[in-house]
């Protein structure tokens, strides 16, 4: 006896003789890759990666002459025509100087909020990146998490910075601190955040320069040529400190730079008494520094990464 209610069905015959890819491809839920016009494509607003003609672009170069675009690239449409790259900038370039004209590309319509944080997320992931790009990802990358908290209508818009700097640090392996003083650093005016990427400026002292104004980031760099100096850590906060107490002139601040910086001290005393509870008790002094130098090493090269991240 036939079951009730049986579950029939009857497939069309494209269903029968397609596969399941063609048929997500016809119904659009497969994005397709297309050659478009590299001169259709026009760099992201506000790019804050940097893309260089060097020994990298170079291998970039090669490689697709050799063997052409393998990833295709990620634009969005322009209201007035042609594309904006949301991701494959170096690729774009490259191409470009391997003398292609046309690119595989995958076209998306996104809102401004969703291609930063696209652009954001495909870069960072690069092995190389300088201070000021990520601390310009960082700050668009928040500032479009930010606005989509909002439309979200969050019960205060001071709540979505919080979760907005948790969450970036959680990404890239940080404190929210850290992400807050790499976002820092985009109050710098350019000449002094190109400083901090050739490490002519630490990024420490670069932080505390950040919150001191554009005018006096001008004088401050004629203090730094009047003393032919940096600024150590030290010098970097009292001259932030003058900025908030609004005597930060250019003359202050070449006095300050001016003098010699303090010189570190030539040891620490630690008592065998603090230390041995801390070693087995056979290990001697010489065994108890070794083993110390080794473990600062490794904190240092960990401080260095977080720094560089």
């Amino acid at each position: 006896m036939p079951k009730q209610n049986a579950n029939l069905s009857l497939k069309s015959y494209d269903d029968i003789f397609s596969t399941q890819e063609e048929r997500d491809e016809a119904s659009g839920k497969l994005e397709q890759v297309q050659q478009l016009p590299l001169k259709d494509l026009w760099p992201f607003k506000n790019h804050p990666f940097k893309v260089k003609d060097d020994e990298d672009m170079e291998k970039t170069v090669d490689s697709i002459r050799q063997f052409g675009v393998l990833n295709p690239v990620i634009v969005r449409p322009m209201d007035g025509g042609g594309y904006e790259i949301v991701s494959g900038h170096r690729r774009c370039h490259g191409a470009t100087l391997a003398g292609l004209e046309t690119v595989p590309a995958i076209v998306r319509n996104l809102d401004d909020d969703a291609a930063t944080i696209l652009m954001v997320d495909s870069n960072l992931q690069r092995e190389t990146i300088l201070p000021s790009e990520r601390a310009w990802a960082f700050r668009l990358k928040a500032e479009a998490l930010k606005h989509q908290g909002e439309r979200r209508d969050l019960t205060s818009v001071q709540v979505a910075p919080k979760l907005t700097t948790e969450l970036l640090g959680e990404e890239s392996g940080m404190s929210k601190d850290n992400v807050k003083r790499f976002i820092r650093l985009t109050n710098l005016i350019p000449e002094l955040l190109e400083m901090v990427d050739t490490k002519e400026i630490a990024f420490n002292p670069a932080v505390e320069l950040s919150y001191i104004t554009k005018e006096q980031q001008k004088d401050f760099l004629e203090a730094m040529d009047y003393a032919q100096s940096t600024p150590s850590l030290s010098q970097a906060q009292r001259i932030k400190k003058l900025s908030q107490e609004g005597i930060c002139t250019l003359e202050a601040m070449c006095a300050v730079m001016d003098e010699e910086k303090k010189p570190e001290q030539d040891h620490i005393t630690l008592k065998h008494d603090v230390l041995k509870k801390y070693f087995p008790k056979s290990y001697t002094p010489r065994q108890m520094e070794d083993q110390i130098l080794k473990l600062l090493d490794q904190w240092q090269k960990k401080r260095e990464r977080q720094e560089t991240l």
